[in-house]
């Protein structure tokens, strides 16, 4: 038999052994999708049935609107963290980008030590703050995929820094608006066909995340990465390149949260975004995302951060202050990561 007759056989062989692998992973995702989905339907039940007005229109409307907000960071969060990365700079982000927006729409800045009395129209401001967001997000992807810095550590010192400046951006002091431009009061506080605007945008980033992850080919290239990045490089995938696309892809995201944030409360504070970046994570752990990289959906992370938000939103109708509503999402995330971490041993056994 000849060489090239013996590859061939071996290609074959390796694609019928391969074949029940790759179904039996797909099937695995699908099963904890359905799980989550479980969970999310029995705790709404639950709730349900111990303060009636959990179940009212408004409420889930009210749930959908504020989940908007962090679960359009956790469908760009979905995509990093599949390749094996992680972003913790994304809460600073949010408030960055919410002050540059709203200093640029404002025509002020406050005590800002860059812009006074500048002015642009609604669409271009929004358009500078995500462009700041990307620029966030591609430096982050620059400095990890060249440096070999681990995306903690980097991303760490980015949120630092990003903090840092939106401190030096606003002096330390809000930005208000006197009066909101309705075009931009639209974007967090709107609604179209009685949806909040913001769960619209939601609905759009979802959709649009979950085409590039399932149907392109940059989608199964970060899939190949999180598995397996050196053998995803010997294949001929633009690791670094891929990489640093999910990260620019989360910095606009997160930009973009920043805006609708501004837009709903307002106003741009200091403290806008801040634990943003955990939220995200949580929910993107909670919907079965593995940490290491590799697993995922940002169907199963939206599932996540509406589990979240249902969470959280209890504890505002049972009274729980701000403190324990932490300590419970503190603990929902431990608990999804224990989880994780049990369910990679038994698929190493």
């Amino acid at each position: 038999m000849s060489t090239t007759a013996q590859a061939d056989r071996q290609q074959v062989d390796r694609k019928v052994v391969e074949a029940p692998k790759r179904g039996l992973a797909k099937f695995n995702i699908q099963l904890e999708n359905i799980a989550s989905a479980v969970v999310l339907v029995g705790l709404v039940i639950v709730l349900s049935l111990v303060s009636p007005a959990f179940l009212s229109f408004s409420n889930f409307l009210d749930i959908a609107r504020v989940v908007s907000i962090t679960g359009i960071i956790a469908a760009g969060m979905t995509l990093v963290i599949i390749t094996g990365g992680i972003d913790l700079s994304v809460g600073s982000t949010v408030g960055l980008v919410g002050a540059v927006t709203a200093s640029l729409v404002a025509g002020s800045a406050s005590n800002s030590h860059f812009v006074t009395d500048f002015k642009l129209p609604v669409p271009l401001a929004v358009l500078v703050g995500l462009a700041v967001g990307s620029l966030i997000g591609f430096i982050n992807g620059l400095i990890i995929t060249k440096t070999k810095i681990e995306p903690f550590m980097a991303t760490l010192g980015s949120m630092i820094f990003v903090k840092g400046l939106l401190y030096l951006f606003t002096g330390g002091y809000p930005v208000h608006f006197d009066p909101m431009p309705h075009a931009f009061a639209f974007i967090g506080q709107g609604a179209l066909l009685g949806i909040p605007t913001p769960v619209w945008l939601f609905a759009i980033v979802v959709a649009v995340l979950w085409w590039i992850s399932r149907r392109m080919s940059v989608g199964r290239a970060i899939y190949a990465i999180g598995g397996n990045p050196e053998a995803a490089r010997l294949s001929g995938l633009k690791v670094d390149r891929t990489k640093i696309f999910v990260y620019t892809l989360l910095g606009l995201l997160a930009g973009l949260a920043g805006v609708i944030l501004t837009s709903r409360l307002a106003s741009a504070d200091t403290v806008n975004g801040s634990g943003y970046e955990l939220i995200a994570i949580s929910g993107v752990v909670i919907g079965g995302t593995s940490l290491v990289g590799g697993r995922g959906s940002v169907i199963s992370s939206l599932i996540g951060v509406f589990t979240v938000g249902v969470i959280q939103n209890a504890l505002n109708l049972f009274g729980a202050s701000t403190q324990v509503q932490y300590v419970v999402t503190g603990l929902v995330l431990l608990a999804a990561i224990s989880l994780d971490g049990i369910a990679r041993r038994r698929r190493r056994s």
